[in-house]
């Protein structure tokens, strides 16, 4: 858990105090009529009541006779509207970043966290403990804290985030899945993992039986609705204050439980061999595919909606997608000739696109033998 001290900076558009806009002057048409027959005191008259011919004064900048252009409404729509995530709405939500940067990329709707100190293996998890703890948090309906790298991994704004939870109220805990495509290619996240971390489902095995959760989990074919990564929560305190003690009971039962080689292993930078995650051990990892395990378990009086995410789906091929509703359907309802017929196709589908070296490495890892539904 981290130890070092949060800071957050909300940002808030200023408003546009005023608009400027001129206007041209209009010229006055008279007539008049004429009379029958001019004479010198009529002409004279009429003379009188022309306006004088005068030249356009120079003593104005030029600038000060020409029309202002008028504040672009849309972005003064935006500069006036208050972030719908920020500090003072019953929705928080902070985005965490780690250097300078990194603040260029924040989303205007939520609130900067600088976690450029934080040291802690759990990640975003050590940030969830501490916030939990602070007054930033205290009275929000809803809260979460999401990473600087939102937009880019979800294709979702602040706003659109914000406006899919208040479309859905009710809920306990909105979550997502930014890379879909392995709700169509994988079990189970499980499986997903050992395909990036050396030794992951082996060691996740040894978590499973020393903390008493469920092995089966595992190996079980999960529906599309249960997957998710990369810890994007936003839920309500009786979430936060269910998930946030069952992890730490986990984690800590598996530190004083596993041998201390296998401990060794999951406190190790093994997990980050190609040093995608700045050198990340197994703990988050495993902390991040928990969730779905805690939802059946401790959180399953608690209600979740997953929201969807429209850039992702549109990047998807249409093998993918067959795939995904293959294997939905066959949870649905629970029919193994379907599973079966899912697995064969994506053995093939992954074959042609990862090759037969990456199929040989991974593919009878993550294909377990026995079919089963979670």
């Amino acid at each position: 858990m981290a130890t070092t001290k949060l800071k957050f900076k909300s940002k808030k558009p200023n408003p546009i105090a005023s608009r400027a806009s001129g206007s041209a002057a209009s010229k006055k048409k008279t007539s008049a009529l004429a009379p029958a027959k001019k004479t010198p005191i009529a002409a004279a008259a009429k003379a009188a009541m022309k306006p004088p011919k005068t030249k356009p004064s120079n003593d104005l900048p030029e600038a000060s006779t020409k029309t202002i252009p008028k504040t672009d409404p849309k972005l003064e729509k935006n500069l006036a509207k208050k972030p719908l995530g920020g500090l003072d709405t019953p929705i928080r939500i902070f985005q965490i970043y780690y250097e300078a940067w990194q603040k260029e990329l924040l989303d205007p709707n939520f609130a900067a966290l600088d976690n450029s100190k934080g040291n802690s293996e759990l990640l975003e998890f050590a940030v969830f403990e501490k916030l939990a703890t602070t007054d930033y948090v205290k009275g929000a309906q809803l809260w979460g804290a999401l990473s600087w790298r939102f937009t880019e991994k979800t294709g979702m704004s602040g706003s659109d985030w914000v406006k899919e939870i208040s479309a859905h109220p009710g809920n306990d805990v909105y979550y997502c899945n930014p890379y879909p495509e392995n709700e169509a290619l994988f079990h189970n996240m499980w499986l997903h993992g050992d395909t990036r971390h050396p030794q992951f489902l082996a060691l996740a095995q040894a978590v499973f039986q020393v903390t008493g959760l469920p092995v089966e989990e595992l190996s079980s074919i999960l529906s599309s609705e249960q997957f998710s990564a990369a810890n994007y929560f936003v839920a309500t305190p009786k979430f936060w204050a269910a998930y946030l003690p069952w992890v730490q009971k986990v984690m800590s039962v598996a530190n004083k439980k596993l041998p201390p080689k296998v401990r060794d292993l999951m406190h190790s930078k093994g997990a980050d061999e190609a040093d995608l995650h700045k050198g990340a051990t197994y703990v988050p990892f495993i902390v991040e595919r928990l969730f779905p395990v805690f939802m059946k378990s401790e959180g399953k009086n608690l209600k979740g909606y997953k929201i969807a995410l429209p850039e992702r789906e549109r990047e998807l091929n249409v093998h993918v997608k067959l795939l995904r509703e293959m294997k939905d359907v066959a949870h649905r309802t629970k029919s193994a000739w379907l599973a079966a017929c899912w697995i064969n196709y994506r053995n093939l589908y992954l074959t042609q696109v990862n090759g037969k070296e990456w199929c040989a490495k991974h593919l009878r890892n993550i294909t377990p033998t026995e079919i089963k539904f979670s």
